[in-house]
């Protein structure tokens, strides 16, 4: 006899989609710090045994990161991650095929405050990402101080979070066998206190590293702008030669990380919170743009296929904002 299960009611499923969320906003805001509190405090109890011993294994394991990484599939596919993806939602948009065969580089555009699409799409099968480029296991790239915090560093890497270096990028798109794709938010940290809603500025006119690292491996780069992305958090207001902006650029130089100050909704009300609005958000990945490999890209070079990057990149954003409520005469900006 086949038994079949109701669907759950939609309070419920909000309740989930809810509480899914304030886990992921918890794990980069809370979990964190929780972590290395954890790892100290057992020190000074009867379980301090278990810090002595994941700081041997922390030691031998240091490398890991910028190896790959330790992804674990089965916490890639938890249903969690889809409630999430509901929350919003989210949404993985196809444009070209992918050779499995071949490794590739993509550019994520904006970052957004916590960067929700590219955490969604590219760290968990939430999306189906899977399903869309068969063959192909997606690696993405956070700052390397993340990764030096215990416990919270197998966190990371077990949705295939990789260190943000050189070394941690070459690993990945050097892979003889193909079917690696290698994500880069490219604004990084410091666009994240442009992350506006409405905003269309991206922090790109003179990053180049990525593309440099795309010819010296002959890694097709791969244009992909994340709508919404900056529309599920309110920011207090930073302009560039403000107060706040000056004590933000300064804390980026000191940290590494940037904090903007931002707000949106509560989980019990509407007005004011750190849980992000519910906006849809609409991943697009564009088309491959073919790299000639070179060991050593003179600065020419490296300037031709950086200017190429931005027009697909632009071509991308034209061809796909009428659809996502993007206004005809907003257009992208680089900075």
């Amino acid at each position: 006899m086949k038994v079949e299960f109701a669907p759950l009611c939609v309070p419920v499923q909000r309740r989930l989609q809810t509480a899914s969320v304030v886990q992921w906003v918890f794990s980069f805001l809370g979990l964190a710090p929780c972590c290395t509190a954890a790892f100290i405090a057992l020190f000074f109890t009867r379980f301090w045994l278990i810090s002595a011993l994941y700081a041997a294994w922390w030691f031998i394991d240091r490398e890991k990161p910028r190896r790959g990484g330790r992804r674990i599939p089965c916490l890639q596919k938890s249903v969690i991650w889809q409630y999430m993806r509901d929350y919003f939602p989210i949404t993985l948009v196809k444009t070209a095929e992918l050779d499995p065969r071949q490794n590739y580089l993509l550019g994520f555009h904006p970052h957004g405050v916590l960067a929700a699409g590219a955490f969604i799409n590219f760290c968990t099968d939430a999306s189906g990402f899977s399903k869309l480029f068969p063959g192909i296991t997606s690696h993405l790239m956070m700052l390397s101080l993340w990764f030096r915090i215990p416990f919270f560093r197998d966190y990371l890497m077990s949705g295939g979070l990789v260190s943000s270096d050189k070394e941690s990028a070459s690993y990945v798109l050097q892979r003889p066998e193909g079917g690696n794709m290698l994500t880069i938010i490219v604004g990084g940290a410091q666009e994240a206190l442009d992350a506006h809603p409405g905003s269309c500025t991206l922090l790109l006119k003179n990053r180049k590293g990525f593309v440099r690292l795309a010819i010296q491996h002959g890694t097709p780069l791969v244009p992909v702008f994340s709508f919404g992305e900056n529309d599920l958090f309110e920011q207090v207001r930073n302009p560039k030669g403000s107060w706040l902006r000056q004590i933000q650029h300064r804390l980026q130089q000191i940290m590494g990380i940037s904090l903007p100050l931002f707000h949106a909704r509560g989980i019990f009300q509407y007005s004011f919170g750190l849980l992000p609005y519910r906006q849809p958000i609409y991943t697009v990945v564009g088309k491959p743009i073919p790299v000639k490999k070179k060991h050593r890209p003179s600065e020419e070079e490296v300037d031709q296929v950086h200017q190429k990057y931005l027009n697909e990149l632009c071509n991308l954003f034209e061809e796909h904002k009428a659809k996502y409520n993007i206004p005809e005469d907003r257009h992208l900006e680089f900075i």
